[in-house]
C-alpha cells in the first residue's frame, strides 16, 4: 500500500507543511488531498524544500532504511561571456527578443570552434543549452547569406540529425521561435508528405531529419539534393551518445557515406555534435564521424540545487529460483512514491523502462490516490511513445500548465520534450547509461529552483551496485559511448549502398574502414557489384540501401501479425525473434500487450493476439562457445585476459513467467527451438589451478563460482559500456577445451560484435573489481537477482556459489592493474 498519510493527519498539519503548486517557492494556494477544493488554505511562508519532501517520503515504517545515500548537488551560478564578434546583429536581436542576452561560456566555445571549421562535440549536462552552441554558427550563416530570407536558397545550408522524429520536431519548433520563417527550416522524415519533401530539397536552408531518412531517402537520391548538399556548411548530430552499439555502428557508416557524397558536390561541412556527459566524448565522436573532433566539456550553465536519493526496495516474503529472496519491484515502489508526491502537490515525472510498466505505475498511483481524494486521481497520467501525436501534446501541455501533477513516462519524454520546472523525478531502474540517468534526473528543477530526484533500484546486480556505491553515480563518468564502425557485418551493406550512390574508387576504401575491401570482394562474388576501370559499380535493379536496416545488424526481419485480423503490426530482428516473440511470449507493441500464439521461423512470421496477462515472460538460453582467434591478450600474474573472435551456438530452451507487479516466478515453460550460430567478439579470462586452490575452491565448487561471477559481470558491464545486459551473453566453464583452464566469456550478442566486449577488455580491471564488490555488498546469503542470479540463464541459475565467486575474483584481481585488497570481512558471505 502506498505510504500516504490519511486525511485526518492532513487536516491537522500546519499550513507550513502544506504545499503549493510550486512547492519550492511556496507561492499560491493548495488543496490538501484530504480536503475538498472549496476548503483550500493559503500556503505559509515556509518553503517545502526537496529535503523536506524526502523526509516526508521516508517517514513511514521502514521507509528510511530504503535510502542508501543522498547526494546534495549544490546550486551553481552560470558563467557568461560576450557574444562572438562574428554573430550578426540580426541574430543578436532575435536572441534578445527571446530573452537570451549573453551565452554561457561553453556555448560560445563550441560555437567558435565550429565557426573556425573545427569539428566539435559539446558534452555538457541536461538543460545546459547545448542547442545554442550549434545554432549560433548555423543561423549566423543562414540568416546572413546572399539569399537570406528568400526562397532561392543558394547560400549556406545545414543538416540536423537526431535519433528520434520527436526530437527533430521539437528542435524545429525552437528554431522557428528563434528565427522565424527566415531560417528556411523544415523537418523531413517518414511522416513528411511528398510536397514537404520537395520543398525541403529545393528551398530549405536547414533540414532537420534522422539517420534513417538520410540512409534510405536522401543519399540514394543525392542527385536530387545536389543544390542542398553542395552548399552544406554544417552537420549537426544531436544526442550523439544515443548512437551506440549496432545502431551507432550503422550511423557511423551512414555519416561516412554522407561525407563522400557532399565531397562529390564540392562541400566540406563542419560536424557539430551534442552529447550528454560521458567518458572520452571526443574519442566517441571521432569514431562516429571518422573525423578528428575537439570536445567542450566545461559546463557553465546554472542549475538549482538537487537532492538526489538512492533508494533500494526491501526484500519481500516471496522467493525466486532455488528459494532466492526477491526484493519488492521497482515498479510497485515507484507507484507508491509517485502517489505520495502527488498527494503532497509535488509535480513529478516517474521514468519507467517499459511502456507497460509506465501504464502499471500510473494505474497503481491513481488507485492509491483514490483512497485520499478523488480529485487527485485525474492528475496522474501515463506518457509513452505509442500515443498519437495529439495525445502526447495534450499530456505535455497538461503537465506544463499544472493540470497534471504526476506522469509515469518511458524515455519518450526524455528526448525532445521541453518540460520545465518539475519539482521531482523518480527513475525506476537504471535506464541503461549514466548519461540517461542524469538526463532524466535533470528534468527536475529546470527553471533554477531546487529539486528532488530518486533512483529506485531494480532487483538487478547493476542497480544494486549503484545504490551501494554512490561514487559510481556521482563521481567522474566511467562509461563510454561504444560502437564499432569497422564491424564487417555492418560495413558490407553500406559499401553496397555507397556503390549504388557513386562508383567506389580505391581512394574511398579507407573511408569505410579496413574491412571494406573484403566486403567488395564478397559483394562481387554474390553478383551485386562489378569492378570497372573507374571503380566498383552496383549491378542490381533493386535498392542497395535496403540491404541494411540501421537499427539491426543483418537486416532480416520477422513479421508480427495479428492472427485474428491478419494485420501487420511491425517487425523484430530475426536474431531477437527466438527470445522475444517465441510461442507464449508476452510482447509489447506501441503500448499494447500481445501474446504470441506461434512463431513460424520458416515463414518469418510470429502470430500474436491482444491480451492482458498479469505476467511477463523471459526467455532462457543455453550456450556453447569456441575460440576462433585471440586478437589481444594480457597476463594478470598467472591469470590471463583476452579479447578476440569467437563462435557462439545458443538455443532457447524455455521461458519464465513472472508476476507483473511483484516479480514472483510463476513457472517455467519449455520450448523446442533450433540452435543459432553467431560469429562475434568476446572478452574472456582464465585462472590457473594454483589460483583456484588459493581461492579455496574445491573441484566441485569451481563451476558454481565461475557461473556466479559470469552473471554478475554481465550485469555490471553496462556501467562501463553503453549497453543493456541483453546486448551481451556469457559462458562459464570449469575447464574449457580451447584454453585448458577455468574460463569465463562475455560476448557481444550481435554478428561481428558491437564494441561492448572490447570495452570490457579495455576497462577489465575496473569492471571486474566492480563486479566483485557488487556481489560482496549484496545482503543475501547465497545469491539472489540483485547479485548473481540471471533472468535469462538456461541452466535455471544452477549451480551458483556467491561467496566462491568473490574469492575467485579476488585471486583474479590480485594480478590486475591497480589492484586493491578487499576490506577485512568483505567476502560476500
Amino acid at each position: 500500500m502506498s505510504h500516504i498519510r490519511p486525511s485526518r493527519s492532513r487536516a491537522e498539519s500546519s499550513a507550513d507543511d502544506l504545499t503549493s503548486t510550486d512547492p519550492w517557492r511556496g507561492d499560491g494556494e493548495v488543496a490538501s488531498p484530504g480536503l475538498t477544493a472549496a476548503s483550500r488554505v493559503p500556503v505559509g511562508t515556509r518553503l517545502l524544500t526537496p529535503d523536506l519532501v524526502l523526509d516526508r517520503l521516508t517517514s513511514g515504517p521502514q521507509r528510511a532504511d530504503r535510502v542508501t545515500h543522498v547526494e546534495h548537488v549544490p546550486a551553481r551560478a552560470g558563467r557568461t561571456v560576450e557574444w562572438p564578434t562574428w554573430v550578426p546583429d540580426t541574430v543578436l536581436e532575435r536572441l534578445a527578443g527571446n530573452g537570451i542576452h549573453r551565452p554561457w561560456t561553453h556555448q560560445a566555445s563550441a560555437a567558435q570552434l565550429a565557426r573556425d571549421g573545427q569539428h566539435v562535440v559539446l558534452a555538457t549536462g541536461t538543460a545546459s543549452g547545448k542547442s545554442l552552441g550549434y545554432l549560433l554558427p548555423v543561423l549566423s550563416d543562414i540568416l546572413t547569406g546572399p539569399d537570406a530570407g528568400t526562397a532561392r536558397r543558394r547560400g549556406a545550408t545545414a543538416l540536423y540529425l537526431s535519433p528520434t522524429k520527436a526530437l527533430a520536431a521539437d528542435q524545429f519548433r525552437a528554431v522557428s521561435a528563434l528565427a522565424g520563417a527566415d531560417a528556411l527550416a523544415t523537418t523531413c522524415d517518414g511522416d513528411s508528405s511528398w510536397d514537404e519533401r520537395d520543398w525541403a530539397r529545393d528551398y530549405a536552408a536547414y533540414v532537420l531529419t534522422n539517420p534513417d531518412m538520410l540512409h534510405r531517402s536522401v543519399l540514394p537520391a543525392h542527385s536530387r539534393w545536389a543544390r542542398f548538399l553542395g552548399s552544406l556548411r554544417y552537420v549537426v548530430v544531436d544526442e550523439c551518445h544515443h548512437y551506440r552499439g549496432v545502431f551507432g555502428s550503422h550511423v557511423a557508416q551512414v555519416l561516412r557515406r554522407l561525407r563522400r557524397i557532399v565531397a562529390h558536390y564540392g562541400a566540406d561541412p563542419t560536424f557539430v555534435l551534442a552529447s550528454a556527459t560521458v567518458s572520452d566524448p571526443a574519442v566517441s565522436a571521432s569514431r562516429l564521424t571518422g573525423l578528428p573532433v575537439r570536445a567542450v566539456t566545461d559546463d557553465a550553465s546554472p542549475h538549482g540545487g538537487l537532492s538526489f536519493a538512492l533508494w533500494e526496495p526491501p526484500f519481500t516474503r516471496l522467493t525466486g529460483e532455488a528459494g532466492a529472496p526477491v526484493r519488492r519491484s521497482a515498479t510497485a515502489e515507484t507507484a507508491d512514491l509517485l502517489a505520495d508526491l502527488v498527494a503532497d502537490g509535488v509535480r513529478t515525472v516517474a521514468f519507467i523502462r517499459s511502456r507497460r510498466g509506465a501504464e502499471v505505475v500510473a494505474v497503481q498511483a491513481r488507485e492509491h490516490l483514490a483512497d485520499v481524494s478523488e480529485e487527485l486521481v485525474d492528475r496522474v497520467a501515463a506518457y509513452r511513445a505509442g500515443y498519437l501525436p495529439e495525445e502526447r501534446r495534450a499530456l505535455e501541455q497538461a503537465l506544463q500548465d499544472k493540470r497534471l501533477l504526476g506522469v509515469a513516462a518511458t524515455n519518450a519524454l526524455e528526448l525532445g520534450v521541453d518540460i520545465a520546472g518539475l519539482d521531482a523525478v523518480l527513475v525506476a531502474g537504471y535506464p541503461g547509461t549514466r548519461a540517461s540517468l542524469w538526463q532524466q534526473a535533470g528534468r527536475a528543477g529546470r527553471q533554477g529552483q531546487g529539486a528532488l530526484a530518486v533512483f529506485v533500484a531494480r532487483d538487478d546486480p547493476l542497480d544494486t551496485y549503484l545504490v551501494q556505491h554512490p561514487e559510481a553515480v556521482f563521481g567522474p563518468p566511467v562509461e563510454a559511448t561504444v560502437l564499432d564502425p569497422d564491424n564487417p557485418y555492418v560495413v558490407k551493406p553500406h559499401v553496397a549502398a555507397a556503390a549504388a550512390e557513386l562508383p567506389i574508387t580505391d581512394a574511398d576504401l579507407d573511408r569505410f574502414g579496413p574491412s571494406a575491401t573484403d566486403a567488395l570482394r564478397d559483394l562481387e562474388a554474390e553478383g551485386m557489384v562489378r569492378q570497372r576501370p573507374t571503380g566498383w559499380f552496383w549491378t542490381r535493379r533493386d535498392r542497395a540501401c535496403d540491404l541494411a536496416d540501421i537499427r539491426s545488424v543483418d537486416g532480416r526481419q520477422v513479421r508480427l501479425v495479428e492472427a485474428s485480423t491478419g494485420r501487420l503490426l511491425g517487425t523484430v530482428d530475426a536474431g531477437a525473434a527466438h527470445t522475444s516473440v517465441h510461442d507464449g511470449a508476452v510482447y509489447l507493441h506501441q503500448g499494447q500487450t500481445y501474446v504470441v500464439d506461434r512463431l513460424d521461423l520458416e515463414a518469418a512470421v510470429s502470430l500474436v493476439e491482444r491480451g492482458s496477462p498479469d505476467y511477463t515472460t523471459t526467455a532462457r538460453e543455453v550456450t556453447d562457445i569456441e575460440v576462433v582467434q585471440s586478437e589481444r591478450s594480457e597476463s594478470w600474474g598467472p591469470a590471463t585476459l583476452d579479447f578476440g573472435v569467437v563462435k557462439v551456438e545458443n538455443r532457447v530452451v524455455g521461458y519464465l513467467r513472472r508476476q507483473l507487479v511483484s516479480g514472483e516466478v510463476l513457472g517455467e515453460v519449455p520450448l523446442d527451438l533450433p540452435p543459432r550460430s553467431l560469429h562475434t567478439r568476446a572478452v574472456w579470462w582464465t585462472v590457473s589451478a594454483e589460483q583456484l586452490a588459493a581461492a579455496d575452491l574445491a573441484r566441485d565448487q569451481v563451476a558454481g563460482a565461475a557461473h556466479a561471477a559470469e552473471h554478475a559481470a554481465i550485469g555490471l558491464l553496462p556501467l562501463f559500456a553503453t549497453c543493456d545486459r541483453w546486448d551481451v551473453g556469457g559462458v562459464s566453464t570449469a575447464l574449457h577445451s580451447d584454453t585448458g583452464r577455468m574460463t569465463v566469456f562475455v560476448y557481444d550478442g550481435h554478428p561481428g560484435g558491437a564494441g561492448f566486449a572490447e570495452r570490457g577488455f579495455t576497462a577489465a580491471a575496473a569492471w571486474l573489481r566492480a563486479t566483485r564488490n557488487a556481489i560482496a555488498a549484496c545482503h543475501c546469503a547465497e545469491g539472489c537477482p540483485s547479485c548473481v542470479h540471471s533472468p535469462k540463464c538456461g541452466n535455471g541459475n544452477n549451480p551458483l556459489d556467491k561467496s566462491g565467486a568473490v574469492r575467485l575474483l579476488d585471486v583474479l584481481l590480485a594480478g590486475a592493474p591497480h589492484a586493491t585488497p578487499p576490506a577485512e570481512g568483505d567476502d560476500g558471505t
